[in-house]
């Protein structure tokens, strides 16, 4: 594993339950300012038994970027186990949910 990867998944356990956090904040907590596509490739690199909370990163929009055929129906409802709201265009309130790091 790459020392990126490493670096973007610590960044992801970060985030605790009931919030969400985006690629490109991800991105800038770990080092990697700009890099959200790679957030998104390192997730997508993960394997099921990961213990990484890969479902508590959205897009920028609040949405959920996977496709519901590719495990976006399961991330929604993970996120909304944890207490996660979504409205009916199905979006997250990014004022409302969104990970404020500590400094």
């Amino acid at each position: 594993m790459s020392d990126r990867y490493t670096r973007i998944y610590a960044a992801v356990r970060k985030v605790p339950r009931g919030r969400v956090a985006t690629y490109g904040q991800i991105a800038i907590v770990a080092g990697l300012p700009g890099h959200a596509r790679q957030v998104g490739y390192a997730l997508h690199a993960l394997t099921v038994s990961t213990g990484v909370p890969w479902q508590r990163i959205v897009n920028a929009k609040g949405m959920i970027s996977l496709q519901p055929m590719r495990g976006g129906v399961n991330q929604r409802m993970l996120l909304e186990s944890e207490g996660v709201k979504f409205d009916a265009a199905g979006r997250v309130s990014l004022m409302k949910f969104r990970w404020k790091k500590r400094r």
